[in-house]
């Protein structure tokens, strides 16, 4: 840019560089006497003796009188009274670009190795506002995951939003790793948010895998990180893969678990105030939800196809998390420890389960073979105790003689392992060969 351009932007610099001193420390939460700073401003915390100064990253989070109170990205260590606080007038930024594919980056866009950032990168805010609705084009193309019961059952569109319900233990991961190595999607955005440290390297060596891992960008924020990094980690997750659907990429964008991102944003609320409602739940948890789910779909550029898990507390899919994110994604995924127990992986309760836009992006034949199998298995579960005690007689239905034969075979076709992989088309004759003659390929 040369200097004549530059001119129009030289009345709008602030020279001036404002700070507050910390007048109170109570748990994470800082109370600061300035400076001037707006909700959502990040601040640096000088702290350290002279020899070995550093700054703490906060965030502005509220105010208590005349006084801003902050939380820190990271610990609060060394932190005193008088210590001196920097605005920088600017909400969190992250840089993005082709660069970071590959890589386990930390909620504020760092690679977690200890690498160096590359160079050339966009700066981009972590908190942006979702695409206008009128600017989203309709979801009409299927995007294939590589998951049988998925790809064939649940039919999932580019730039479609579901959620993955289930317990812990029940392999959310394991399904999560599948879709990421399977999936026809152009890059992976994997967000793992208030995992286990160990569980984020198992993640990427056993789960995703080298080819999985080479189309993939890892954002991590491990449970014993502050709650607000925890937050941001989501945040910095979606703002990249907008970046790469801006580009017009076909973006699979995973999060473990909103779940975690709601308790840490629980924990934020109450920490400022905010009055506990429903089971503990502060109202800025279920206004943050559909702010940040939404931002994921279609736009005029490309798309962001997300799944989202949900950890069910003690299996209830009715608890205020569930809930309300099954109210604002586009489809919901079940899994059943009672399948998982059984030896069925994916553990997916198919009639439990459903992808809302399957209608409009099955063909007619797809859409008969799969409420067919539906029916069956539907038929076969309604009248499995009176089979399995022997008080059925074969011939007193015929709904329930099908149901029984066909049913072996349904529930080899709902298995799959996880080094298996399988093509859309491949999935949907499958089930349409299964429908008709009870065998499949």
């Amino acid at each position: 840019m040369k200097a004549k351009e530059l001119l129009p932007f030289i009345p709008n610099i602030d020279t001036l560089q404002y700070y507050g001193k910390v007048v109170k420390v109570v748990g994470l939460m800082i109370e600061s006497q300035g400076p001037e700073s707006s909700i959502g401003d990040v601040c640096f915390i000088h702290v350290g003796a002279k020899t070995k100064k550093r700054k703490i990253m906060a965030e502005v989070v509220g105010f208590k009188e005349q006084n801003i109170v902050l939380m820190p990205y990271t610990n609060i260590q060394d932190i005193r009274p008088g210590s001196l606080v920097e605005a920088t007038s600017k909400p969190l930024q992250i840089k993005v670009g082709p660069e970071l594919i590959g890589k386990v980056i930390d909620s504020l866009g760092h690679p977690i190795d200890g690498s160096t950032m590359p160079i050339g990168m966009k700066a981009v805010d972590t908190d942006k506002t979702p695409p206008n609705p009128l600017s989203r084009p309709t979801i009409a193309e299927p995007l294939e995951v590589g998951v049988r019961p998925i790809d064939s059952l649940l039919t999932v569109g580019k730039g479609q939003r579901l959620g993955i319900f289930a317990g812990s233990g029940v392999g959310k991961s394991t399904l999560l790793g599948m879709i990421a190595r399977n999936t026809k999607a152009d890059i992976n955005v994997i967000a793992l948010i208030g995992e286990r440290g160990r569980e984020v390297r198992e993640f990427v060596e056993n789960d995703l895998g080298p080819e999985g891992l080479k189309k993939s960008i890892i954002i991590a924020a491990t449970s014993d990180q502050p709650a607000l990094m925890r937050i941001k980690g989501a945040f910095t997750a979606t703002a990249i893969a907008e970046y790469f659907r801006d580009k017009g990429h076909d973006v699979m964008f995973m999060m473990d678990s909103v779940t975690r991102v709601a308790m840490a944003q629980r924990e934020v609320g109450l920490a400022v105030g905010e009055p506990p409602a429903t089971k503990g739940y502060t109202p800025s948890v279920f206004s943050i939800m559909p702010r940040l789910l939404e931002r994921t779909g279609t736009n005029q550029f490309g798309s962001i196809t997300a799944f989202y898990t949900v950890l069910v507390d003690g299996d209830d899919m009715n608890e205020p998390i569930a809930d309300a994110v099954r109210g604002i994604l586009d489809g919901h995924i079940v899994l059943d420890r009672s399948l998982a127990n059984k030896g069925q992986y994916p553990a997916i309760n198919i009639l439990q389960s459903v992808s809302r836009l399957m209608s409009a992006l099955a063909s007619s034949e797809h859409r008969t073979a799969a409420v067919r199998v539906r029916d069956l298995l539907s038929t076969y579960l309604n009248s499995e105790d009176l089979i399995n005690i022997g008080a059925y007689k074969k011939g007193a239905s015929r709904e329930i003689d099908e149901a029984i034969q066909a049913y072996p075979e349904i529930i080899s076709f709902l298995k799959q392992n996880t080094d298996e992989k399988k093509t859309l088309q491949e999935s949907i004759q499958s089930l349409i060969e299964l429908s008709e003659t009870g065998e499949f390929n």
